[in-house]
């Protein structure tokens, strides 16, 4: 009775509703990462989303239940990806009006995934143990469909604020979308505890399966240690040094400004290797090398191609030409070995890298060069040295774990270390930097290797294969971070799963709960 009273209560009037979803949309862009010091704050993303549980629980219709959902996720997606409008606006010069107008536009349009989720929520999940595994899967499933649809741009997931706390072990084995599914199962659960209170044999349920999860994650540490201590003795560490030249992004692309700082700073750095691996980030060098000063190309190589050579490199740059086409790439020199290594970044950023069908209008508003490259492909070759196999991926490739997971189908050519090379500078002095470095940390999580951040303004980074930032620049500082880093073998459970299968597993499971859930709907 007192679940039914609190779930038929009169309704708050919208503008009291639409101010509480404005404001729990924007908490929970910040326990992403805390805007004072950018560390992502697990409770507070339960939290925030509960508030959400608890509105969409309490509207007295679908209807009502999707509004709710669609401002709590247009909010949270716009204050989490707001620096867009940076990219846009400052370095492309779009009017401002018409930059905020596109960040909102796109809040909106992926924030539209949510609010039809819970309004399948909503008609079809009672109260109790059901409503909370069907929120789970109805959650999960817009976060899929926002990663992967239109090529998909997953940034700010609810799953990134768990890459410490208690859910911070699960990604080994679920990703961050399954780690997300608990989170969505625990907030929700917040607000049916009073259902589940009422009817004993629920909350004994729910409470089994609580203790579960955290019964499960205290397991799951301990398999993981297990896993560590039995792998072959530690390998010896390399010794890596990650350039971060911090070029302002107004002037990186500009002949006689920003171009030669580049060239002088990056050449000079790699003329004389200060460690066994010299990684410099993304577009490091912003020509084509057929567009590079004489001699320039031949003399940075050489002190990693010579066969007496200590050192090798990795180098982010535009290669191609007008016949073949244009990529956004990364070069690798080892000593004594020809042809150089390379790696053609698969995931292009829209807008930025190429156009999508029918905006070509949009674009020529924006003055952003290098706008359209070609594709490389999936699960390319990693980079071996040291017995070590490095794999790049390039700026935001790493927020697309079934992709770097397809390189563990092959046990024996998985990736030892990650390498990330990015320029995070189209965005400014913003909260993007530490967004991106969380979620890096998640791909560690997930796969349990290291990784490595080269950078052009930051987070410039060395991440364990436990998630943990071993060391790292300051942002917007012209610095090498000399460091050194273990690889590791073995393979996560996730790892095993989406190297085979990618996330079908988990958009099988979601589907088949809310047909589940529809079906016992139509039983009442």
């Amino acid at each position: 009775m007192r679940e039914a009273a609190w779930a038929s209560a009169p309704p708050v009037r919208p503008w009291g509703w639409m101010v509480t979803m404005v404001a729990a949309g924007a908490l929970q862009a910040a326990s992403l990462a805390w805007p004072s010091n950018g560390q992502p704050l697990w409770w507070l993303q339960l939290l925030s989303l509960g508030v959400l549980c608890a509105a969409v629980h309490r509207a007295p219709n679908a209807k009502q239940a999707a509004w709710q959902a669609g401002l709590f996720a247009t909010t949270w997606l716009a204050a989490t990806f707001w620096w867009l409008f940076i990219s846009m606006h400052t370095y492309g010069g779009l009017p401002a009006p018409l930059a905020v107008l596109a960040v909102l536009a796109l809040a909106a349009f992926l924030g539209s995934y949510y609010a039809a989720a819970l309004w399948l929520w909503k008609r079809w999940a009672r109260s109790g143990w059901q409503a909370i595994i069907t929120f789970a899967a109805c959650w999960t499933l817009a976060e899929l469909a926002r990663g992967t649809l239109w090529t998909g741009f997953p940034w700010g997931a609810i799953g990134y604020a768990h890459v410490e706390g208690p859910l911070s072990v699960w990604p080994r084995w679920l990703g961050v979308y399954g780690t997300g599914l608990l989170a969505a199962a625990l907030a929700m659960g917040l607000v049916q505890w009073r259902a589940l209170w009422q009817r004993k044999w629920l909350l004994a349920g729910a409470s089994l399966a609580l203790a579960a999860v955290w019964l499960g994650a205290g397991w799951s540490q301990q398999q993981a240690r297990r896993a560590e201590s039995s792998e072959a003795p530690a390998r010896q560490p390399v010794r890596v040094a990650l350039l971060q030249g911090n070029i302002a992004q107004d002037e990186k692309f500009i002949p006689g400004s920003g171009v030669e700082q580049a060239l002088q700073w990056y050449g000079e750095r790699l003329l004389q290797p200060q460690a066994d691996l010299v990684v410099a980030p993304e577009t490091a060098i912003p020509l084509l090398p057929q567009q590079l000063p004489d001699g320039y190309w031949d003399a940075i190589s050489a002190p990693y191609r010579q066969p007496h050579s200590t050192s090798a490199a990795l180098i982010g740059i535009p290669l191609g030409n007008e016949v073949q086409g244009y990529s956004n790439a990364v070069v690798g020199w080892i000593p004594g070995e020809m042809p150089e290594y390379r790696y053609d970044k698969h995931h292009l950023v829209p807008f930025g890298e190429f156009i999508p069908p029918m905006f070509q209008w949009f674009v020529r508003m924006m003055n952003i060069p290098l706008g359209d490259f070609s594709r490389g492909s999936v699960g390319q070759a990693s980079f071996m040295w040291r017995g070590e196999r490095w794999a790049p991926n390039i700026c935001y490739e790493d927020l697309f774990g079934e992709e770097l997971g397809a390189r563990f189908a092959d046990v024996s050519k998985a990736p030892t270390v990650f390498v990330n090379v990015s320029n995070i500078g189209w965005f400014g002095d913003s909260i993007a930097v530490d967004q991106h470095l969380q979620i890096s940390r998640m791909r560690a999580l997930e796969f349990e290797r290291p990784m490595l951040r080269a950078t052009n303004t930051g987070a410039t980074a060395v991440i364990d294969h436990r998630g943990t930032v071993q060391a790292a620049l300051l942002p917007y500082t012209r610095d090498v971070l000399l460091a050194q880093v273990q690889g590791r073998d073995g393979v996560t459970p996730f790892a095993r799963w989406v190297s085979h299968w990618g996330l079908w597993p988990l958009w099988l499971f979601c589907v088949a709960v809310v047909a589940w859930s529809a079906k016992q709907r139509k039983k009442i």
